[in-house]
C-alpha cells in the first residue's frame, strides 16, 4: 500500500511517503498508551483548551488546509474550504458539550437505594478512514474520544497523507500532547495485527462494505466494541405534491456534492409518475450545465474524481448497466481529457435485474426510478441492502413525516437531501453498518457507562 499524493486533476505524482515499520507502530503504540495513561486524568478544561484552539487554527489557515483537500482528492476549493469550516464546528460543538453529554446520570433503582451511571474513557481506539472528506472523518472520531479521555490512533487513506499529517499537526499545535492522536502510515497487515494489542479498546471504521466486514471480523475476534460507518445508496423520493424547483435543485446539489463521492449522496432518485418527466428533464437540464474543470478553479462546477482507479471503476460499471440494458440519457463516459474525470450521467430504465440495482454508484451517476404511487416509492426505497440516509419531498409535511417513518434508514431528511451537522447523530443500518457518530450518542459509544450503585 502506498501513501501518495497523486493530484487526480491531471494524475500527475506529487509526493510519496514511506509505509511506516512494525518496530515504529510498536513505538508509537507504546506512546499512545503512556499518554493515555497521563491524559485520562485531565480535566475537561484542560481538554476543551486543545479542542477551541485546533478549531481556531483551522479557521485562521483555511485555505492552507482547503488547498491539501483539493490537490490530493480533487474536492472543489470552495466544498473543501466548507469542510475546513464544518471541522472546526465539531470541534467547537465538543469543547462546548462534552462535560454536559458525560456528566453523571442519577438512577432511582426499585429498591430505594442510590445509584448513578458515570461515563469513563476506555482507552486507545483505533481508526480506519476514507478519503472523500478527509478532515470531517477525522474530528467526528478525534473530539469525541480525546473529550472523552480516550486517546486516538488512525489509518487515513492511502490517497491523502498530506491531510492525513496536517491534521496530526493540527492538535499538536493546538497543544494535544504526543500520543493523544497519532497519524499511522500502516499496511493493511498492520492495522489487523494492532486490532489484536489488548490496549487497543476500540475500533471505527468509515469505508467500504468489503473494509467493514474486515475489520468488523477482526474486532470481534478480539471482542473489541466497533462502530462501522459504511456504504449507501440513499433514495431521493419526490411524491407529486413536492415543490418541484426545489426538488430539482436540492436533487443536483445532493448527488453531485463532493462529485457524487459521498456515502449520503443522493443516489437512487424515486419519483411518483405524475411529475416523473418533468423532474427528470430538468434535472438533466441541470447536470448539462456542469461545468469541468481543474477543482482549484471557482468557476468549476464538475471536478474529477479521487483517483484514476476511482473513475474507471465507476466508469466499467456505468457500461455494466447500459449493457444489461439501462439507459444513459445524459453522460455515460469518460471524457477525453486528462484526469480522473467521468461525465454526469443519469440512468434510466434500471431493472431488478441488472447487476447494479443493489449497487453503490460513488461518483457523478444518478440512478433515476418511476414509480406509480407513494406506497411503491416507499418499497423501493427499502429494496436495498444498503440504510444510510435518505429523503422525502412533499408540500404536506405530515405525509413526508408518515413516509420518512416507513424508510429503513438511520436517517432520514424532509425537503432536503441527508447531510450532517455536528448536533445530529450520524449512522446507518443494514450493509450500511451500526452504531452513531455526532451528536450526543457519538460521544457514547467509546465511553464506559459505569454503574455506582450505594447501598445506605
Amino acid at each position: 500500500m502506498a501513501y501518495q499524493t497523486i493530484n487526480p486533476f491531471n494524475n500527475e505524482t506529487v509526493k510519496t511517503f514511506p509505509t511506516l515499520t512494525d518496530d515504529e507502530i510498536k513505538n508509537l503504540v507504546n506512546q499512545a498508551d503512556a499518554c493515555y495513561k497521563q491524559w485520562r486524568k485531565t480535566d475537561f478544561a484542560t481538554r476543551r483548551k486543545v479542542m477551541k484552539k485546533a478549531a481556531s487554527i483551522l479557521r485562521d489557515k483555511k485555505a492552507e488546509f482547503a488547498r491539501l483537500v483539493t490537490l490530493e482528492m480533487g474536492k472543489l476549493i470552495a466544498e473543501a474550504e466548507g469542510e475546513v469550516d464544518l471541522t472546526a464546528d465539531i470541534f467547537d460543538y465538543y469543547a462546548d458539550n462534552a462535560e454536559q453529554f458525560l456528566a453523571p446520570e442519577k438512577l432511582t433503582p426499585s429498591d430505594g437505594r442510590k445509584a448513578y451511571v458515570e461515563h469513563d474513557s476506555v482507552g486507545i481506539i483505533l481508526c480506519v478512514e476514507p478519503w472523500n472528506f478527509p478532515y470531517y472523518q477525522l474530528v467526528r472520531v478525534a473530539a469525541t474520544n480525546l473529550m472523552t479521555g480516550n486517546v486516538v490512533m488512525v489509518k487515513h487513506a492511502s490517497i491523502v497523507p498530506q491531510c492525513a499529517a496536517a491534521f496530526e499537526k493540527l492538535l499538536l499545535d493546538a497543544g494535544a500532547p504526543k500520543g493523544a492522536y497519532t497519524n499511522l502510515y500502516a499496511s493493511t497487515d498492520q492495522v489487523s495485527k494492532l486490532i489484536t494489542d489488548r490496549r487497543i479498546r476500540g475500533v471505527a471504521v468509515t469505508g467500504s462494505e468489503k473494509a467493514g466486514s474486515v475489520v468488523a471480523g477482526k474486532a470481534g475476534e478480539s471482542l473489541k466494541k466497533s462502530t462501522m460507518e459504511l456504504g449507501g445508496s440513499d433514495a431521493f423520493i419526490v411524491l407529486e405534491d413536492a415543490d418541484l424547483d426545489k426538488a430539482v435543485q436540492w436533487g443536483l446539489w445532493g448527488r453531485m456534492n463532493n462529485t457524487g463521492q459521498c456515502c449520503v449522496a443522493a443516489k437512487r432518485f424515486i419519483v411518483v409518475e405524475a411529475i416523473a418527466d418533468k423532474f427528470l428533464e430538468r434535472l438533466k437540464e441541470c447536470f448539462s450545465k456542469l461545468t469541468m474543470g481543474d477543482p482549484m478553479d471557482r468557476s468549476t462546477t464538475l471536478g474529477p474524481l479521487s483517483s484514476e482507479s476511482a473513475a474507471k471503476d465507476l466508469a466499467a460499471q456505468t457500461a455494466e448497466a447500459i449493457k444489461h440494458g439501462a439507459k444513459a440519457v445524459i453522460g455515460g463516459k469518460r471524457p477525453d481529457r486528462p484526469g480522473a474525470f467521468m461525465e454526469a450521467t443519469i440512468l434510466t430504465n434500471i431493472t431488478k435485474d441488472n447487476p447494479v440495482f443493489y449497487k453503490e454508484f460513488f461518483g457523478p451517476v444518478a440512478m433515476f426510478f418511476r414509480v406509480p404511487d407513494e406506497k411503491a416509492a416507499i418499497e423501493l426505497a427499502n429494496d436495498s441492502e444498503f440504510g444510510l440516509g435518505g429523503s422525502v419531498f412533499s408540500q404536506d409535511i405530515e405525509r413526508a413525516k408518515r413516509v420518512a417513518s416507513q424508510i429503513d434508514t438511520g436517517m432520514v431528511f424532509i425537503n432536503r437531501p441527508t447531510w450532517t451537522t455536528p448536533d445530529l447523530p450520524f449512522g446507518g443500518v443494514k450493509h450500511s453498518g451500526y452504531g452513531r457518530e455526532l451528536a450526543k450518542d457519538g460521544i457514547l459509544e467509546f465511553a464506559n457507562r459505569k454503574l455506582i450503585y450505594i447501598e445506605n
